[in-house]
């Protein structure tokens, strides 16, 4: 097993500048939020919820699929519901890719995207001169910053989506309100924010009010409002 692999900020910069725009946008969110591979491939919009009380949205990926079989390769490698918390940039990217017509959150070309680490990838990582870094290195990247930043160990094992012996079944309004405020914590540089084209967010960087309509006629992306202490996590 590969050693893992964090990424300084100049490695990420040289990276990232050579994936294509599809691949660049999952590569942002997966170094804000710390998501696999999987987990970003197979994002849905029915897995958004609407958090009013703090102007923002989270996601709560299942563990299990709709006809109660667990989800093969790994969509949760935990077997428990993944909450995924939105810092600015991953919730940047997430805003600029509504309306895309899709159940999915990461399309190209209208099509769902299988994997991460595809021939794109691995052609960027060659010419970027970090043949050996890995999708999953974005996770640990995730993970060392929030480390770096003196974001605490049970904070980061909740954002990292690593199993924790802490019974958590919900978040509170100030649990959320810390957790979102620690994944901000890695938004050091504003050099991610020109790299993705915000369709339906401020550059600022503050969500606009969220909406129970719609989004561009696209029933798949609307976001369905839940009070926090409806946000329940299993813990098996």
């Amino acid at each position: 097993m590969s050693k893992p692999s964090p990424l300084s900020w100049e490695e990420q910069d040289r990276l990232f500048a050579l994936l294509q725009f599809h691949l660049r946008s999952m590569a942002i969110f997966a170094v804000n939020t710390g998501c696999r591979d999987q987990e970003i491939c197979n994002l849905r919009w029915e897995w958004e919820y609407d958090v009013p009380e703090l102007n923002t949205s989270i996601f709560i990926i299942p563990a299990w699929i709709e006809n109660g079989q667990m989800q093969n390769k790994g969509m949760v490698k935990n077997r428990q519901d993944r909450l995924v918390v939105l810092n600015t940039l991953a919730q940047g990217v997430v805003d600029s890719c509504r309306g895309n017509g899709s159940k999915y959150v990461f399309t190209h070309r209208g099509k769902p995207i299988l994997k991460m680490l595809n021939s794109g990838w691995k052609t960027a990582r060659m010419k970027a001169g970090l043949p050996k870094v890995r999708v999953h290195d974005l996770k640990h990247t995730f993970g060392r910053r929030l480390r770096s930043a003196g974001v605490s160990f049970e904070d980061r094992q909740d954002l990292l989506g690593h199993k924790s012996s802490r019974i958590t079944t919900h978040y509170s309004a100030a649990e959320l309100r810390n957790l979102i405020e620690a994944a901000n914590k890695v938004c050091s540089r504003t050099v991610n924010l020109t790299i993705i084209s915000r369709k339906h967010a401020e550059l600022g960087g503050i969500r606009p009010e969220a909406s129970n309509d719609y989004v561009a006629g696209n029933p798949e992306s609307q976001i369905r409002p839940i009070t926090l202490l409806e946000i329940r996590l299993a813990n098996l």
